[in-house]
């Protein structure tokens, strides 16, 4: 029986035909594989699986630079191969092809340039793409040499490797003094290519970087910002996207450019424009959104009065939308609802709530750590946290979850700068591996989010102890990853606050003393603020509260007035100052047991601590110091008058006299209090 045409096609005997003697079965071979993979992502991976790639690099390697045919289709196919598949660019790269495609680019014959050239951009828009360090003569040559071609794709190769490579401020005068900037600003005016790699291009020499900045101004160059606001009226959806990050950049790095109000509304209606595409640009607009207002208030009001609220939120509802766009959306929600209470109301009215807690349990863990910022910052309202609106089981629930699930999902694929979200998923922790980097910015994007509900001033905590919250927050507070204890301990401090006994107690059984004091004394003085923020809070309130800080002899009350001998930030002596102020709101043996910590730490001819925080330049600092001496010397208290000479003999009621015309009110009326409840005791001399 005569075998079928169709059988020739079969990817088995595709490769057998790619090794043939004959030139040209190996030509049509390598057409027909090019041709069957275009666009058919099955098909790559098949023929990946089957070892394509490397019988197709062997070819591309061995054929003389004059078989131009061979040579074009060689190359065509391992950028189809390469081409929206980050498997395809790692088998191309595993197989050696990128030194033979470079190859390609002195070819004679315009044809194998453009080929070569054109693969080699398909690689580039991968992460996995190989960097060249500019620093380099020789390759910054080489760049150079690719943006002087006549050739578009080899000049947007070159565009595409320095987005990918330029990460240093070095690098970035390295580029700009080279010229590059400069040839990059006159490519606006070529190719659509050739504008669309410039633009993004541009936005990476300057970004972060005001001297570049400045360059990309000045008048050597021209008219270039004219030329990029230009663009944001361009036919192409891309070019106007890619325009306005490029402006974006040139106001995040430079906040003095753009304040114009007309500029700055227009893109924001543009970008909201693009979310209604439905290719990559949309995707992509609502994190150029999110840039763009990220920490901007008054931006924030602008996209407002746009609507931008609504038109996220009538996204939102289409569902069934891909990963990357809902998470932008997300993202730009947050950035939204972060500073302002009308977007949080709006928000919230528009009831899309559930939307972003079934956003939580997505498969995709960027989607997830999007939901938990989107909680944070709608969180922030005080009017709903006062109504509980957020502590229930719908919410607390899958968020407890995020913090212990160690699935492969939560690991696939990172408080913090909504704005930067992309690029933290792959630079937060360093060297670490990428599921390590997500599995860690899902976490502490769950701890943020926590954080805010868990403040909730009815009694419905309780709900969070039941859930299992409390557990998983204590046992991520003995982390190795600071970034993991800092949030951890933030959430139980708010979860303590303004709790009732018997919750405290709950959480008091689960942390332990001992494990509170080592949080007081952690290496990083975040941890150290937010710690002692936890004991403020758990002995705030009646005796039985202060009695916290006594258990196991007395280990945490210790450990702060520790640290108050030796910290350097002022935030840190706040809160534990604070500690002692509420310490010394019990009876006798507390105040006696604060004045202990004031006077103990240091010989006898060195001045108490308090004095410096009583003279410190934060206003926060002094209150709370003064805040201590005022409970210390309280008029009711039976050893006050003993407490008043000692703090007198020390130095410190003279310091409390200097301060009468304290320029922070809140100081001034705690020392008059102070003044006038110890009257009684003396006239207060040295």
């Amino acid at each position: 029986m005569p075998t079928s045409a169709s059988s020739t096609h079969r990817p088995e005997d595709l490769l057998t035909r790619l090794n043939s003697a004959d030139a040209d079965t190996k030509l049509k071979a390598l057409r027909e594989v090019k041709n069957q993979i275009i666009g058919n992502r099955t098909k790559k991976l098949s023929y990946i699986k089957l070892g394509a790639v490397p019988a197709v690099v062997s070819l591309l390697a061995t054929t003389p630079d004059d078989r131009s045919s061979v040579l074009v289709q060689s190359a065509a196919a391992l950028g189809s191969f390469a081409c929206g598949l980050e498997a395809g660019v790692q088998a191309v790269l595993r197989a050696g092809a990128f030194p033979n495609l470079l190859r390609l680019l002195s070819n004679s014959d315009g044809k194998v340039v453009d080929a070569g050239a054109r693969s080699l951009r398909m690689i580039y828009q991968s992460k996995l793409a190989p960097k060249y360090d500019l620093l380099q003569e020789k390759n910054m040559e080489f760049l150079v040499s690719l943006l002087n071609s006549e050739n578009e794709n080899v000049t947007g190769l070159g565009a595409s490797i320095i987005s990918h490579s330029c990460e240093t401020s070095a690098e970035q005068k390295a580029l700009c003094d080279a010229g590059v900037l400069k040839k990059l600003i006159c490519l606006l005016q070529g190719s659509l290519s050739q504008r669309d790699a410039s633009l993004e291009s541009i936005a990476t020499v300057i970004k972060s970087n005001p001297e570049v900045v400045s360059k990309l101004l000045g008048p050597e160059n021209g008219r270039a910002l004219s030329a990029i606001t230009e663009l944001t009226k361009d036919r192409y959806p891309r070019t106007r996207l890619l325009a306005c990050m490029c402006l974006i950049v040139v106001r995040n790095t430079s906040p003095g450019c753009l304040q114009d109000l007309a500029i700055r509304t227009k893109l924001i209606m543009i970008l909201l424009e693009l979310l209604d595409d439905p290719g990559q640009v949309g995707d992509e607009a609502s994190f150029a959104l999110s840039s763009l207002i990220a920490e901007k208030e008054d931006l924030q009001k602008l996209a407002f009065e746009a609507n931008a609220i609504d038109k996220l939120c009538n996204h939102l509802r289409k569902g069934s939308l891909q990963a990357k766009r809902c998470q932008g959306i997300l993202l730009a929600v947050a950035d939204l609802c972060s500073k302002l209470e009308s977007c949080r109301s709006r928000f919230l009215a528009l009831q899309v709530m559930n939307i972003v807690i079934g956003a939580l349990t997505h498969d995709s863990a960027d989607v997830r750590a999007a939901a938990c910022i989107c909680l944070k910052c709608v969180s922030r309202s005080v009017k709903n946290l006062s109504a509980g609106n957020f502590m229930n089981e719908t919410i607390v629930i899958p968020l407890i979850q995020l913090l212990s699930d160690t699935s492969t999902s939560v690991q696939d694929e990172h408080v913090i700068g909504v704005a930067e979200f992309a690029m933290l998923i792959y630079v937060v922790i360093g060297t670490e591996s990428t599921n390590d980097k997500m599995s860690l910015y899902e976490r502490v994007a769950a701890l943020g989010a926590i954080s805010n509900i868990v403040v909730d001033f009815t009694t419905r905590k309780s709900i969070f102890l039941q859930c299992g919250g409390v557990k998983q927050l204590v046992q991520l507070s003995k982390s190795m990853d600071p970034t993991i204890r800092l949030n951890s301990v933030w959430g139980l401090r708010n979860l303590m606050f303004l709790a009732d006994n018997r919750f405290k107690e709950g959480i008091f059984s689960e942390l332990t003393a001992s494990l509170l004091s080592s949080l007081i004394c952690d290496p990083e003085p975040s941890v150290q603020e937010q710690a002692l923020g936890l004991v403020r809070n758990l002995v705030d309130g009646c005796i039985n509260c202060v009695e916290y800080a006594f258990v196991e002899e007395s280990i945490i009350l210790q450990a702060v007035g520790k640290q108050l001998q030796s910290t350097l930030k002022a935030e840190v002596g706040i809160q534990g100052m604070y500690v002692l102020s509420n310490v010394a709101t019990g009876n006798e043996f507390h105040k006696e047991a604060v004045m202990h910590q004031l006077f103990s730490h240091g010989g006898n001819d060195t001045q108490p601590v308090i004095i410096n925080f009583l003279q410190s330049n934060d206003s926060r600092l002094r209150t709370a110091a003064v805040w201590t001496v005022l409970n210390l010397t309280f008029s009711g208290s039976i050893g006050a008058p003993d407490r008043f000479v000692k703090l007198r003999n020390a130095g410190i009621f003279s310091q409390i006299k200097n301060m009468v015309n304290d320029p922070c009110l809140d100081v001034k009326l705690r020392v008059r209090t102070v003044l006038g409840q110890t009257l009684s005791f003396g006239d207060g001399s040295t």
